[in-house]
C-alpha cells in the first residue's frame, strides 16, 4: 500500500454516539482516541445511517461487536503470528498457506488457491444476493532475510510489515470468525481472500489475476483491508513504472574519449525529468528512484539505467506526464548523440515497463462509500475519504465499486525496518467498522 494522502472531494463523517447501541452490549463502543465529541453528533440521520444503527442491535450483530473487542487479543496473535512468516516479494506461499490454514479452522468453506497463489474461500448468505469480496494482501516489500520477530511493548508492536499489511489481514481473520461464529444472517455471498503481490514489485498482481480469472465477471462489490487507522481509500492514484536504460559499447575513458556515453545521456534524461512541470490539482508526481551502471571510474559505461515511477490520482494527468516523460527520454538520446558527431559509436534507448497500475475513483455518492461513511458513524469513528495506490485500484478501474479500509489502530514507519503499529485503548474498533460495512453491503438495500 503507498502512503494515503485526505482526499479533496467532501464526504468524512461526523460520527455519532448511540446510547442504544452502547447499552446492548457487555463491551462498549464508545469513546476512544479517534472519537468525535457527543456534541457534535447532532445531525439527523439518513436512512442508510439509521439502517446502520438498527443493524448494529441485531443480536447476532451485537454479540460480534462487543466479542471483538472482549477477544481483541485474539486479533493481535493472529497479526503477530502472520507477520513473523516472511512474505518477501513473489515469495509470499507460506504466509498464503497459514492464512488459508487460518481461514479453515474458522470454517470457511470451499478454500482454495488460484494460479497466482491467491487463497480464496467463500461464505453463503441464507439467499440470493451480491457477492462481495473482502481482502488483505499477503506480501511485504521486505527482501528474504528481513528479521521479521515482533518486539511487544504494552500495546505497541514493532516489525517490518506488522501494520501493512498483517494488520490488514488480522482484521479479515477478525470479522470472518465472527461472522461464522454468531451465524451472523445476510444475503449474497462473501469471498474472504488473501491477495499476491500488491506491493511495488508485485503490481497488484493477485488482483489482476482475480478479476481476469473464473470470478472476474462475479464480483459485485470489492474490499480491501489495508494499513492502520480508520480511513476510505476510494480514490486509486495511478502509477506508470519504467526501467530506462541507454547502452552503447563502452570504451576506455581516455582512449575511447568522444563518443556518446550512456551514462551522460541518462544524466541528461535526469535533467530534463526534473524539469518537468508537475500539476498539483489533479496531483501529479514523478521520481527518479534507482541508478546503476558502469564498471570502474576509468571506464565509459556500456549503460546507464534508471528506474522512473510516474503517480497521479487522474489517469488524464498520468497520461499527459508519460508522455512528456517519453519525449524528454528521447530528447536525451539526440542530445548526447550530438554532443559527439564524428563518432560513429551506437547509442540506444530501451524503455521496459515494469508497473501499471490504473488511475480512478469510487464516487463519494457510491453505496459502497455511502455504507462505509454510515457504518463509521454508527461505531463513533471519524473516517476521512484518501487517496492510494492499493489492490482497489483494479476493480475501479473495471467499475465495479471498490474501497480500502484501514484496520484500526495507529501505524507508524510503513515499508521501514522500524515499522510498528500501536493498537492502544480502540484499535478493536477497526474490526469492528469492517464487520458493520460488510454485514451493511450485504444487508441493507
Amino acid at each position: 500500500m503507498s502512503p494515503s494522502v485526505p482526499s479533496r472531494r467532501p464526504g468524512s463523517t461526523v460520527p455519532a454516539l448511540l446510547s442504544l447501541l452502547t447499552l446492548s452490549l457487555a463491551a462498549p463502543l464508545t469513546g476512544g482516541a479517534q472519537a468525535k465529541p457527543a456534541a457534535k453528533a447532532a445531525a439527523k440521520a439518513t436512512a442508510l445511517e439509521a439502517t446502520m444503527d438498527r443493524l448494529a442491535l441485531q443480536p447476532a450483530v451485537a454479540r460480534s461487536l462487543a466479542a471483538l473487542q472482549t477477544d481483541n487479543e485474539w486479533t493481535l496473535r493472529e497479526q503477530i503470528a502472520l507477520c513473523e512468516i516472511p512474505a518477501p516479494p513473489f515469495k509470499e506461499a507460506a504466509r498464503a498457506a497459514a492464512f488459508r490454514d487460518k481461514l479453515a479452522a474458522l470454517g470457511v468453506q470451499q478454500l482454495r488457491m488460484d494460479k497466482e497463489g491467491n487463497v480464496i474461500g467463500e461464505i453463503r448468505g441464507t439467499g440470493p444476493g451480491p457477492t462481495l469480496l473482502l481482502s488483505g494482501h499477503l506480501d511485504t516489500v521486505f527482501p528474504e532475510g528481513t528479521n521479521v520477530k515482533v518486539k511487544r511493548e504494552g500495546t505497541k508492536l514493532s516489525a517490518p510489515g506488522i501494520g501493512d499489511d498483517c494488520r490488514g489481514l488480522a482484521a479479515v481473520l477478525a470479522t470472518t470468525r465472527q461472522i461464522m461464529a454468531n451465524k451472523i444472517p445476510f444475503t449474497g455471498r462473501l469471498l474472504v481472500v488473501g491477495t499476491m503481490g500488491e506491493e511495488g514489485p508485485g503490481n497488484l498482481r493477485g488482483v489482476r489475476a482475480l478479476f481476469a480469472g473464473p470470478l472476474k465477471d462475479s464480483i459485485d462489490m470489492f474490499i480491501s483491508i489495508d494499513g492502520t487507522g480508520f480511513g476510505i481509500t476510494n480514490g486509486a492514484v495511478g502509477s506508470n513504472r519504467y526501467r530506462v536504460s541507454y547502452k552503447g559499447p563502452g570504451g576506455h575513458s581516455y582512449g575511447a574519449f568522444g563518443m556518446p556515453n550512456p551514462i551522460h545521456a541518462m544524466g541528461r534524461a535526469i535533467a530534463k525529468i526534473a524539469d518537468l512541470e508537475a500539476a498539483t490539482n489533479p496531483k501529479v508526481t514523478f521520481n527518479v528512484g534507482l541508478v546503476s551502471g558502469g564498471t570502474s571510474v576509468n571506464s565509459i559505461s556500456a549503460d546507464g539505467v534508471m528506474d522512473i515511477d510516474l503517480r497521479s490520482e487522474s489517469a488524464a494527468a498520468l497520461a499527459d506526464i508519460d508522455a512528456r516523460l517519453h519525449v524528454a527520454l528521447r530528447q536525451a538520446l539526440a542530445e548526447e548523440k550530438a554532443r559527439w558527431p564524428k563518432s560513429t559509436m551506437p547509442l540506444a534507448l530501451v524503455i521496459d515497463t515494469t508497473g501499471l497500475r490504473p488511475a480512478g475513483t469510487t464516487p463519494d455518492s457510491s453505496f459502497i462509500v455511502r455504507a462505509s461513511l454510515a457504518a463509521a458513524r454508527t461505531m463513533n469513528v471519524y473516517t476521512p475519504l484518501t487517496i492510494s495506490s492499493t489492490d482497489a485500484n483494479i476493480p475501479i478501474s473495471k467499475g465495479v465499486p471498490a474501497v480500502t479500509l484501514d484496520g484500526g489502530g495507529v501505524g507508524r514507519g510503513a515499508h521501514s525496518l522500524d515499522e510498528s503499529y500501536d493498537d492502544r485503548t480502540d484499535g478493536y474498533k477497526g474490526p469492528q467498522w469492517i464487520l458493520l460495512v460488510v454485514i451493511g453491503l450485504l444487508t441493507a438495500r
